[in-house]
């Protein structure tokens, strides 16, 4: 009997059963959040694969405008190296870098030193702050980017009068330098300027969004008229798509915090966890029902309950709030003894002129007595409470 005893299980003792219907609501909601940031990894990966690659048919790969060229005589190169990129650099070749933000410092530096002054064309995709500021120094980008994706040229430049309205909106630049052109403004900003180098022959193409080389936007507005005279102007066109197995892009000058090399969306997905856990615990704690109130089994007396809430006080040093309790009493009492309603008992308008009238007694230390301030010690609360007692037993005194 003693060992058996032993062995059971209290009635407090949670059952595997108990265990599963506390949590499950906890772990369906765990496993929910990873199937959506599985399905969406899964999306995002499908969609942006081969993201303006010319070699890629994918919905944001750039292989169209390569046949394209292609049927015009240009022929088109990957390059995915910065010395692949910098030896293709002159005046019969025209030099895509497809992210430049993608690049280090020192890279993006030796790569505006092999194109300035080459004769050819460099043409910048989306170029950030920092990115533009080194590969086409004269153009800065405004932090505000443009609203409307397709806008009207609005220059001079031969090859946007001819293509028209595109969808060039996105990143708006602001050129410095003399003699650049700046094409399709969006308030009075370019999303597409051309900086001439200074050999004269050669230029620089800064595109706000890449959007004119994207396969499925290549045949809307005048995209493919505006990517082929850009892209075309010399015989030979060299795609840079900057890779991880780049050597020259270990620098130890360019060291990236923590937070630069999480993902854009870090912030966006800790804050959909945050709002799940919220809803969660909202969840579970509704199912806990509202308070519900429940008889004492025993009566209390009145005498027990004051003392047990003096004492109380008392621990918590809280005399202006015993104070308080007690003026606030004491006028409730005197208010009908007074001919004052109870409901303007705690009104200093109302309440003193009726007891100054019914005592004959100044209003000003009435006021005192009822409406003052906090005592300050444990024995002006004591002395409080003895005036209140006199008061109230000089009202009731016929």
């Amino acid at each position: 009997m003693t060992t058996e005893a032993t062995l059971a299980p209290t009635s407090a003792s949670p059952t595997a059963r108990h265990v599963w219907t506390r949590t499950r609501g906890v772990v369906l909601a765990v496993v929910l959040l990873l199937a959506g940031a599985v399905a969406i990894a899964t999306i995002r990966s499908d969609t942006r694969h081969g993201s303006l690659d010319p070699r890629s048919a994918d919905t944001y790969g750039s292989r169209a405008v390569a046949e394209l060229l292609a049927d015009r005589g240009v022929s088109t190169r990957v390059a995915t190296t910065l010395t692949e990129a910098r030896a293709a650099a002159g005046p019969d070749t025209t030099l895509l870098i497809a992210v430049p933000d993608l690049l280090t410092r020192r890279q993006q530096t030796e790569l505006h030193s092999a194109t300035a002054g080459s004769g050819g064309r460099t043409v910048l995709v989306a170029p950030g702050s920092s990115s533009v500021e080194r590969l086409a120094p004269g153009v800065v980008a405004d932090p505000a980017t443009s609203l409307d994706s397709a806008l009207p040229p609005d220059c001079t430049l031969p090859a946007a009068l001819r293509a028209g309205q595109a969808d060039t909106g996105g990143i708006r630049y602001t050129a410095i330098h003399i003699g650049a052109d700046e094409c399709y403004p969006s308030d009075r900003l370019a999303t597409l300027v051309r900086v001439p180098d200074e050999s004269g022959t050669g230029d620089t193409i800064v595109l706000g969004a890449p959007d004119i080389l994207l396969n499925d936007r290549l045949d809307d507005q005048g995209n493919a008229s505006l990517a082929l005279q850009l892209l075309g102007s010399r015989p030979h066109l060299v795609w840079y798509l900057p890779s991880l197995a780049d050597t020259s892009a270990t620098d130890p000058d360019d060291e990236k915090s923590l937070f630069d090399l999480l993902p854009s969306g870090w912030l966006w997905g800790t804050l959909q966890l945050f709002v799940a856990a919220a809803l969660a615990a909202l969840w579970r704690a509704r199912r806990l029902g509202p308070l519900v109130p429940e008889k004492l089994p025993v009566a209390i007396r009145a005498s027990e309950t004051v003392e047990g809430r003096a004492r109380l006080y008392r621990k918590a040093d809280a005399r202006d709030r015993a104070a308080g309790a007690l003026r606030s009493t004491t006028r409730i009492r005197l208010a009908p003894l007074v001919g004052v309603p109870v409901t303007q008992a705690h009104a200093p308008e109302a309440l003193l002129p009726a007891l100054s009238a019914h005592l004959q007694r100044d209003g000003q230390s009435l006021h005192a007595l009822l409406f003052g301030p906090p005592p300050g010690d444990d024995a002006a609360l004591i002395a409080l409470t003895d005036q209140l007692d006199a008061l109230e037993r000089e009202v009731r005194r016929p």
